[in-house]
């Protein structure tokens, strides 16, 4: 997904409904929250030019991959139903079930 297609379907009420709640009490999900940390690694360096990226966006971005992998290949689902947690909650992550 795009920043801009992320950024809105964050602002779409069925992005807040799927994955596991923080501990903070926020409400927000850690996907959710992920995907607002994509949005802005995507932001902070448009042309993926690898020697921008801090090695917090590096670390993030690699728990991204691992997240989308394991539940991709555990969710079939997720490209079935576009009503599931999984495809919802794969969104939130930066992943279009639907675009692979």
């Amino acid at each position: 997904m795009t920043s801009s297609e992320l950024e809105a379907w964050l602002k779409e009420e069925q992005s807040e409904n799927s994955g596991w709640s923080k501990d903070d009490g926020s409400g927000e999900t850690v996907g959710h929250e992920s995907g607002r940390k994509i949005i802005a690694i995507l932001e902070k360096n448009p042309n993926q030019d690898p020697g921008k990226y801090e090695e917090e966006d590096l670390q993030h971005m690699r728990k991204v991959v691992s997240y989308c992998k394991r539940h991709l290949a555990q969710e079939e689902k997720a490209k079935q139903n576009t009503d599931s947690k999984s495809y919802k909650s794969l969104k939130n992550w930066g992943h279009d079930p639907l675009k692979t």
